[in-house]
């Protein structure tokens, strides 16, 4: 394929629902972003904002009862929606387009070693012969850090540690030598100090690698040093982009001022952690207006009412992308 500019993903206008007994549940409504070759991008919000949903609609993963009602995605420029994609979905998924998901053990199966699981990937997507395969998955392991790895190619998944076993995941999802990465919650059920420690390791592999890679994730800590862009999502859409130092020093809208204020901070003795009162909206009847109006402390009528769409904001001489009424009006950090 010959090689383009421009962005290597492009999202926009993304709608996902499910449809349940209860109605239809809008769990994406009209997502829109990209990502550069090289770059880092963060997708933050809390649970249910849809984060893991729009990420599994990039690759096609999403299964009755959901579906993608709306909008397009493209990779390098081509529709990974609709009819006729099928074909550009094989091709993509897992040789471009990696992920890693969240949860090791339900990722890996139990009954075959590891050894195996990552060679199967090798052979089946690129045809590598067993010797080849088994020589190029203890190359891999030794890619993400893992000690010894001749012996542990032996070891089923139930033999490592947390931290270990998403190790392997990132070394599977890089065996095709994909050019995104996307990581779901890489470090959810990890200790902090593995998290640091495939944190990093991620980081280190994008420099090496020279990956562009997705971080899914619901703490602003975690992307305060990886991210080069961050988008906050929440109930299914996306309020506010901006880059990771922008974000972190004015946040132009009140929801991601909120997830900031309970990011503890180490300039602080004692940090002061302040939750966000309320709850998300139920997205089976999402409300008219903006969907944090019920949670903000700077909500006005026209909150209540009528629903802000992402919109350029000029603020201390840069572009800022943010849907708020009060955009930069009254944030308190």
């Amino acid at each position: 394929m010959t090689e383009r500019s421009g962005p290597l993903l492009e999202v926009d206008h993304l709608r996902v629902e499910f449809f349940t007994r209860r109605g239809q549940v809008q769990a994406v409504r009209d997502v829109s972003f990209h990502i550069e070759p090289g770059e880092t991008l963060g997708i933050v919000g809390e649970s249910g904002s849809g984060k893991s949903v729009t990420a599994q609609a990039l690759l096609g993963l999403i299964e009755l009862p959901g579906k993608i009602t709306g909008g397009d995605v493209r990779w390098r420029g081509e529709s990974l929606v609709g009819e006729g994609c099928e074909k550009v979905l094989d091709r993509v998924r897992g040789n471009e387009i990696a992920m890693v998901f969240q949860d090791p053990m339900t990722s890996l199966n139990p009954t075959f070693t590891i050894g195996f699981q990552i060679a199967e990937v090798l052979r089946r997507h690129m045809g590598m012969s067993r010797g080849d395969a088994k020589r190029r998955v203890i190359e891999l392991l030794d890619l993400v850090g893992i000690a010894n790895p001749t012996q542990r190619v032996k070891q089923h998944p139930h033999e490592m540690s947390g931290g270990m076993r998403q190790r392997v995941l990132i070394a599977m999802a890089l065996a095709c030598e994909p050019q995104l990465l996307i990581a779901d919650e890489p470090t959810t059920a990890l200790d902090v100090t593995i998290q640091a420690q495939i944190l990093e390791l991620i980081a280190e592999l994008q420099q090496e690698l020279g990956l562009a890679v997705i971080l899914i994730t619901h703490d602003l800590g975690v992307v305060a040093g990886v991210c080069d862009r961050v988008c906050v999502m929440y109930a299914g859409r996306i309020v506010e982009q901006a880059t990771a130092v922008e974000l972190y020093g004015t946040p132009g809208h009140p929801y991601s001022a909120g997830l900031l204020r309970a990011t503890p901070r180490l300039d602080e003795v004692l940090p002061r952690l302040v939750s966000i009162d309320g709850a998300p909206p139920d997205l089976l009847k999402p409300p008219a207006g903006c969907g944090f109006a019920a949670r903000c402390p700077l909500a006005i009528d026209r909150c209540v009412s009528e629903s802000p769409t992402i919109t350029l904001h000029q603020h201390e001489g840069k572009d800022r992308h943010v849907a708020c009424w009060r955009a930069f009006d009254d944030v308190l950090l």
